[in-house]
């Protein structure tokens, strides 16, 4: 048989080396996408290639009874098994079921309303990077077991560790296993593992199914990329169906309608482990599969007239599982396979490869499908691979309730996808479980859902917003700040000393506060400079997302502005609407934290004090869409804050990320060139526990002491004055957008992904796109280098000026998306160095 990593091997050089087992267990293939060249296939994984389903399965319960004798029984029966999406969410199962006693839970990409966040971290290699820890019953990490981590593949390591750094600091335990199919790290990678548990003074052990390393030769990426580019312009329209039996069918003929089969799902059972899964939900389970296993086998009956195509007499089956949802149809399809059914198993997933119809390749067929369970980082492309031509006679498409949509069953969705390869396609909806929602007040409980009435209580209980002069230099008529005055508290701290503390996972950004930038008589002279200049772009910007968010609301808008940046421009569309139409729009001013949401005492106070489907969060522009994404999950994670709209209405958006904007050029707002001295002398929000408790809103600091540079008001002033210059362009410019495609693409998101990468950097928190947040990066954080747009102007003179004075390099590039991306030092330690190996000066 031909090794299906032969084709790869041959043309890049690509090479695995170790135990015999290697080939066995991996192919290889190209990915499409500029950071790495090859893909290791798992073949005993049943993502990507269809495998037997009592393999796929096997491979992870043989690990879960070598880790249970690697532990012992009874350390074994205080163990947790923590897996990873979406990849790893079935193995991580079965390595669970090996194990017999052990809760499971998996890392999602799905933020859930009314699931309480327990951690999260990135994946700097996926092409979605966000996991996030929902388990229903809090108290699920916090004990002392072993944690037994479970991946598909352990190449460097630093996901494991990285996940393992941030869960030791909250729920520090003795024990860690890592669990893989393969383990391909280098010699360096395991050192540094065995240096990493002697850090935190724990035992880390490592279990896989085979070891080795894969080698590389020079310039393989270049040539891997050169590969994808000359197939995929050679790719037909469609797919080659190919077979490896008979003809399932004539593939001429018209697609028979998907036939969907009622699965009498156990009640109560989770349909993964996304929330967690207990011992007692498998046995639920198992006891419910005869069941569901008759139901299915009925539905792939072929009728009567039809011949059987498999060499055993019976239809070949795949059943496809969907994305992170791989242990339910997993289950489903070895119970068919027990039931003497020719069956095979896979899922569908959003990485995107290459497909090239080669024996010695692991990707033989892809078939291209749009997102169907409305994805929280937007819609987008996902895959199901070596389904095309797979010699199948029926596919078994099971997706979870929250995946039942029309985009599933559109003209060019799954559904239709499969029918077009596929004779007979067979559709099971599993319920997507609801964990029930934990009181507040107890935190440590897992009983009844919050009382409807302790909302309207706790704001009541809130104290009114706070308003200038008494707290920021804005006119108290200009906005409400729903924050408490933490002006007489010392928050402030040295930049490398935040720097270190936020990287090392010791502090949140949001505990500190970095002491303010005082402008020098240059800078300050930039500013005024940028303001003359674009005064009117500016006053263009507020009026058009001033007039798309009153074209699109009913009623009187209520603006709320994200602290500090969405201040001055919620200020300003609230001019917009008193002097063109003499509307007096409300407008407050809330706390949003990334990784720790919204500020939901705010939201109880608006909640009290207005209509929330009145309420339009406003903020200054997208970098990547963090926030963006941090505001929608924070409101799905809460049927409390159901009737708020999630959508921002920003300045710019150069990311992509919302569909209220007033520009989606990456251009220099002055507001962005200063700290408080522009933003009312309001410091950026805290949170942080003993200041701030659970019935009180986030803080913030007044620096009156900054009176003499304060420059809030002269800003608004200079943008107002430009209105009627830009009202009859505002007008026609509105229409034109309210009739387009406003629909975002999320392009930033990727291009930080691909920098993060390029640089070597691995974590896409530390890539700040954009002339605002470059801006940010150079008077907060610890900068390492900035990256500008060949040929960028005026835009970034502000940029040139504090990158000089802290010595930091400015790298002119070609084809930035951005007008410049601002890069914090990665893995920042007081006298570190870059990737390039140079210290970073700060001054």
């Amino acid at each position: 048989m031909v090794w299906t990593g032969t084709w790869v091997a041959e043309r890049l050089g690509v090479e695995l080396i170790g135990d015999e087992e290697l080939p066995a267990l991996l192919g290889l293939a190209l990915r499409r996408n500029p950071k790495r060249a090859h893909l290791l296939v798992s073949s005993v994984l049943g993502k990507h290639v269809p495998q037997h389903p009592s393999v796929v399965y096997g491979s992870g319960l043989g690990l879960g009874l070598r880790v249970r004798e690697l532990l012992g029984d009874e350390e074994a029966g205080r163990a947790v098994v923590l897996g990873y999406a979406e990849t790893a969410t079935a193995l991580g199962h079965a390595v669970a079921d090996g194990l017999g006693t052990a809760p499971y839970l998996h890392s999602t990409r799905r933020p859930v309303a009314g699931a309480a966040t327990a951690g999260g971290f990135e994946e700097s290699h996926s092409h979605a990077t966000s996991h996030l820890l929902l388990p229903e019953d809090p108290e699920l990490l916090t004990g002392e077991g072993p944690l037994v981590l479970v991946d598909d593949e352990f190449s460097t390591g630093n996901t494991v560790l990285n996940t393992i750094r941030g869960l030791h600091q909250r729920y520090p335990r003795d024990r860690y296993v890592v669990v893989a199919l393969v383990d391909m790290r280098g010699p360096a990678d395991r050192d540094r593992l065995t240096a990493f548990a002697a850090e935190i003074g724990a035992r880390v052990d490592l279990l896989s199914l085979a070891a080795g390393t894969v080698g590389l030769p020079d310039g393989v990426l270049e040539k891997g990329q050169e590969l994808v580019a000359r197939h995929e312009s050679a790719r037909p329209a469609a797919p080659a169906t190919r077979s490896r039996t008979k003809p399932a069918s004539d593939a001429s003929a018209t697609p028979a309608a998907p036939v969907r089969v009622p699965l009498d799902w156990p009640a109560g059972v989770p349909d993964g482990g996304r929330h967690g899964f207990t011992p007692a939900h498998r046995a639920r389970l198992e006891e419910a599969l005869p069941a569901m296993t008759a139901a299915l086998t009925e539905a792939l009956t072929p009728p009567a007239q039809a011949p059987d195509q498999s060499p055993a007499g019976g239809p070949r089956v795949l059943v496809l599982g969907f994305e992170e949802l791989m242990y339910a149809p997993l289950r489903l399809a070895g119970a068919l396979e027990d039931a003497g059914l020719d069956v095979r198993y896979s899922t569908t997933t959003r990485s995107p490869v290459l497909a090239v119809d080669d024996p010695g390749y692991a990707i033989r067929t892809r078939l291209v499908f749009p997102a169907h369970d409305d994805p929280a980082d937007g819609p987008g492309e996902r895959y199901a691979y070596n389904v095309a031509g797979g010699g199948f006679d029926a596919v078994v498409a099971v997706v979870d309730s929250a995946a039942d949509t029309p985009e599933l069953h559109g003209p060019d969705g799954l559904l239709a996808q499969l029918a077009a390869h596929v004779p007979r396609v067979v559709l099971a909806v599993v319920p997507s479980y609801t964990p029930r929602r934990q009181p507040q007040s107890q935190p440590q409980a897992a009983t009844e859902p919050m009382a409807a009435s302790e909302a309207p209580e706790r704001s009541s209980m809130l104290p009114e917003p706070l308003r200038g002069p008494a707290f920021s230099s804005y006119a108290p008529e200009e906005v409400g700040w729903l924050l408490q005055d933490l002006s007489d508290v010392e928050l402030e701290a040295p930049t490398e000393e935040r720097e270190e503390a936020i990287q090392s996972g010791g502090a949140h950004y949001a505990e500190s506060l970095p002491v303010e930038y005082q402008p020098s008589a240059r800078y300050q002279e930039l500013f005024h400079s940028a303001l003359d200049a674009s005064a009117a772009r500016i006053a263009h910007a507020v009026g058009t997302v001033t007039e798309t968010v009153l074209a699109e609301r009913s009623g009187r808008p209520v603006l709320v502005s994200l602290a500090r940046a969405g201040t001055p421009v919620g200020v300003l569309m609230r001019r917009w609407a008193r002097h063109r139409h003499g509307l007096d729009l409300p407008h407050y001013a809330v706390s949003i934290v990334r990784g720790r949401g919204i500020d939901a005492n705010a939201l109880r106070w608006l909640a009290a004090h207005h209509d929330p489907a009145d309420v339009v969060f406003v903020d200054g522009w997208t970098g990547k869409g963090a926030i963006t994404r941090e505001l929608a999950a924070a409101l799905r994670e809460s049927e409390e804050f159901a009737d708020f709209d999630p959508e921002i209405a920003v300045l710019a958006d150069p990311g992509s990320c919302v569909r209220t904007y007033g520009t989606r050029e990456d251009f220099l707002i002055p507001s962005a060139c200063l700290n408080s001295t522009v933003s009312g002398l309001i410091s950026r929000t805290v949170l942080r526990s003993d200041l701030v408790g659970p019935d009180d809103f986030h803080g913030a600091k007044f620096y009156r002491e900054l009176e003499g540079a304060d420059v809030s008001v002269a800003f608004l002033d200079a943008v107002e004055a430009r209105f009627d210059e830009v009202a009859d362009t505002v007008d026609t410019d509105v229409k034109e957008l309210l009739a387009g495609d406003r629909t975002p693409t999320w392009e930033g998101w990727a291009a930080v992904e691909r920098i993060s990468e390029e640089y070597g950097i691995h974590d896409v928190n530390l890539v700040k796109p954009g002339v605002g947040e470059t801006t940010r990066v150079l008077l907060r954080r610890v900068p390492w280098k900035v990256l500008a747009k060949r040929g960028a102007g005026a835009d970034l003179a502000h940029v040139r000026l504090l990158a000089e004075q802290r010595g930091v390099p400015v790298e002119e590039v070609d084809d930035l998306p951005y007008t410049c991306v601002g890069l914090i030092h990665p893995q920042y330690t007081r006298g570190a160095t870059g990737a390039d190996g140079k210290a970073v000066v700060s001054r």
